[in-house]
């Protein structure tokens, strides 16, 4: 399965941003590890993002992660934020699978 990785990313400082997809990260290599692939929107939106020059880049990085999501079979919530639940929607909306554990994942 495609299973997206998602979990709260933005943070006030630099070092909180790199704990939080230091966390998303590890999870994915789990993820792959389990035999399926691991899909980070905000790994695909983050280099655009810093080479752009956007008016809003949250926004950016949630076009682009929504859009990733879109494609994916199954959701993996590392804990909430508005961009998660935007995400978990789409999987909600598709009766598809929504894991909030990599230990979940068969």
């Amino acid at each position: 399965m495609l299973i997206m990785v998602a979990g709260p990313y933005s943070a006030p400082t630099e070092e909180e941003r790199q704990r939080n997809l230091n966390k998303i990260n590890q999870a994915a290599a789990k993820v792959s590890e389990k035999g399926h692939i691991p899909v980070v929107g905000v790994n695909a939106a983050l280099p655009v993002v810093d080479a752009g020059n956007f008016e809003n880049p949250y926004d950016e990085i949630m076009r682009i992660s929504v859009a990733l999501a879109d494609k994916c079979d199954a959701i993996l919530c590392l804990g909430t934020s508005r961009g998660v639940e935007m995400e978990k929607e789409i999987f909600a909306r598709k009766g598809l699978p929504i894991y909030e554990n990599v230990s979940e994942i068969p």
